[in-house]
C-alpha cells in the first residue's frame, strides 16, 4: 500500500532537519531563543496540564498562547479550551486513517462525540483528507446507530474501542448486516481479545493515540508493531514528576511538542506512561515508535496522611549523584502504613540517604539499597501495594 506521503519514508536526519526548523520557527514568534539541535529541546520547561488550566483561567480561553488560523473552539473535562481548524488534515489523523486503508470509496460512521469536545470533528477532519464521506453519528442510540449505518452503507467505524461491539450485536439483535470492515479507534484501552473479537468477524480495527490537546501523536498500522510517531509532532520520554528525557526502551511519561502553527504547544506533558521501540516499523515508515499506553504518569498517593508526588522523588534522586532511580513504596504493617524507599545505587549504607528522604518526602521510611538496574521498567516511582478491599 502507497504511504500517505514522502513524510512517511525519510531519514531520521532529514526528519528533524524538518523539525527543528519548524520548531525554531514557532520559538521565534514567542521571541524565544533558537535551538541547536532537536535534543536541545529538553532544555526547555515542561508544560503540564494543571498549569495550562491555570493559565486558561488566567488569560481565557488558551492562556495567552499563540493561536493562528482556527474556527473551533472546544471545552475538555477541567475545565481545559482547545482550538480547532478546519484545514487540510489539520489534527493529522490522515495519516492513521490512511494506514488502515480508508480512502475515497469509504463512508465513516463516526461516533466520537461533537459536542464541546473535539474528537469527532478530529476524526472528521481526518476523514476528509483521505477523501472519505462521514455520516457524524456521535454517540449513544445504538439502534439508530444501526438503522443509518445499514441504510447509509458506512464501511469504517471510528470511535472508542469497546462502542463497536454494542453497535455489531445490536445490528445481529435487529436482524441486520452492516457493512463495516475497518475501525479506527481511540480514546481507551483496545485489548487484545476484543482486536481479536472484531478480527473474527472479518473487522480489521487499528488504533490511534490521540489527545484533545495535540491531535494525533502516534498510530498503529497493519505491521501491529507498537505505534509510529506522527510527522507532526516531536516525542520525548521523561521520568515522571522531573523534565528529564530517560533512556529509549525505559518506560516515563510522554512529553509532546506539536509542530502545528495555529496552535504549537511545546513539551506539553500528556499525563501518559509509555516507552521508545528500537528500529523501525516493517510496514517502510520510519518514524519511531513507541509501546502505546502503558499507564499514567501522576502516581501521587498519600502515605501517613500526606501527599508523595512524583516530584519529591525526582527531587530525592537529583540530591545524589549515585542514585540512578527511585521508588516510593507504600504498604502496611498491622493497620500502620509503611514508607519503602527502594534507591539504585552502587552505595551500601542506608543512612546516607535518610536526612534527603525527610527533606523531599517530608517523613521518614525505611531504606532499601538495589543495585542499577534492578528496580523494574514500568515508569513507577511511587507504588502503592496497599490492599483497600
Amino acid at each position: 500500500m502507497t504511504h500517505f506521503d514522502d513524510l512517511e519514508t525519510r531519514s531520521q536526519d532529514a526528519r528533524e532537519v524538518a523539525q527543528l526548523a519548524a520548531l525554531n520557527a514557532i520559538l521565534a514568534r514567542q521571541g524565544l531563543s533558537r535551538l541547536a539541535d532537536v535534543a536541545a529541546i529538553a532544555t526547555l520547561p515542561v508544560l503540564r496540564k494543571a498549569e495550562l488550566s491555570a493559565r486558561q483561567k488566567a488569560q481565557p480561553p488558551f492562556g495567552g498562547l499563540p493561536v493562528g488560523d482556527i474556527v473551533h473552539y472546544f471545552q475538555s473535562p477541567g475545565p481545559i479550551y482547545e482550538p480547532g481548524g478546519v484545514s487540510h488534515d489539520w489534527w493529522r489523523m490522515g495519516r492513521f486513517l490512511h494506514a488502515l486503508g480508508v480512502g475515497t470509496a469509504d463512508i465513516v460512521q463516526n461516533c466520537f462525540g461533537y459536542h464541546l469536545t473535539p474528537a469527532g470533528m478530529i476524526f472528521e477532519n481526518g476523514a476528509r483528507a483521505v477523501g472519505a464521506r462521514v455520516l457524524p453519528a456521535g454517540t449513544g442510540q445504538t439502534e439508530l446507530q444501526v438503522r443509518a449505518g445499514v441504510d447509509v452503507g458506512t464501511t469504517v467505524y471510528a470511535g472508542t474501542p469497546d462502542y463497536l461491539k454494542v453497535i455489531l450485536e445490536k445490528a445481529q439483535e435487529m436482524g441486520e448486516r452492516m457493512a463495516i470492515t475497518r475501525a479506527a479507534v481511540s480514546g481507551g484501552a483496545l485489548f487484545p481479545s476484543l482486536r481479536q473479537w472484531y478480527a473474527d468477524r472479518g473487522v480489521t480495527c487499528l488504533q490511534a493515540y490521540a489527545t484533545a490537546d495535540l491531535g494525533n501523536v502516534a498510530y498503529e498500522s497493519p505491521a501491529l508493531e507498537g505505534l509510529i510517531l506522527d510527522e507532526g509532532v516531536i516525542v520525548e520520554i521523561v521520568r515522571p514528576g522531573s523534565d528529564r528525557p530517560v533512556p529509549d526502551g525505559e518506560v516515563g511519561e510522554v512529553v509532546v511538542t506539536t509542530l502545528n502553527p495555529d496552535y504549537p504547544l511545546i513539551r506539553f506533558a500528556t499525563g501518559d506512561l509509555s516507552a521508545i521501540l528500537p528500529g523501525s516499523s516493517p510496514c517502510g515508515r520510519t518514524n519511531r515508535r513507541i509501546k502505546g499506553w502503558m499507564g499514567r504518569a501522576d502516581q501521587t498517593t498519600k502515605i501517613k496522611g500526606l501527599f508523595v508526588r512524583p516530584e519529591q522523588v525526582e527531587a530525592l534522586v537529583s540530591r545524589h549523584v549515585e542514585i540512578a532511580r527511585a521508588r516510593v513504596v507504600a504498604s502496611r504493617e498491622g493497620e500502620m502504613d509503611v514508607m519503602t524507599v527502594q534507591i539504585e545505587t552502587r552505595a551500601n549504607n542506608p543512612a546516607l540517604y535518610e536526612d534527603s528522604i525527610v527533606a523531599t518526602l517530608k517523613m521518614r521510611g525505611q531504606v532499601e539499597l538495589v543495585p542499577p538496574g534492578a528496580l523494574p521498567n514500568d515508569g513507577k516511582v511511587i507504588e502503592d501495594r496497599r490492599s483497600y478491599e
